[in-house]
């Protein structure tokens, strides 16, 4: 069997940016969704307040996966260059 010089490689082939931003976007949407359905325990708060502990769980889930999880579980670095 002949193999080929020209075979499309991702991370060879992608700017290392784009894997940080696909990232982001799914932990964005992740943190959105879960924060959504919490919300219907506090349905008895005015509309104001659901507002501030909606964008507050969203905070505390995205900002668990980057600090806890990715930080200090996973041990990759989160604003540091390429090596």
């Amino acid at each position: 069997m002949v193999t080929h010089d020209n075979i499309h490689i991702p991370t060879e082939s992608f700017p290392h940016w784009v894997w940080f931003v696909i990232e982001f976007a799914i932990v964005l949407a992740v943190s959105a969704l879960v924060s959504r359905e919490i919300m219907g325990v506090f349905e008895s708060l005015e509309e104001t307040m659901q507002n501030w502990v909606y964008f507050g769980l969203l905070t505390a889930i995205f900002g668990g996966w980057y600090i806890i999880i990715r930080g200090f579980i996973l041990k990759k670095p989160i604003l540091t260059g390429r090596r």
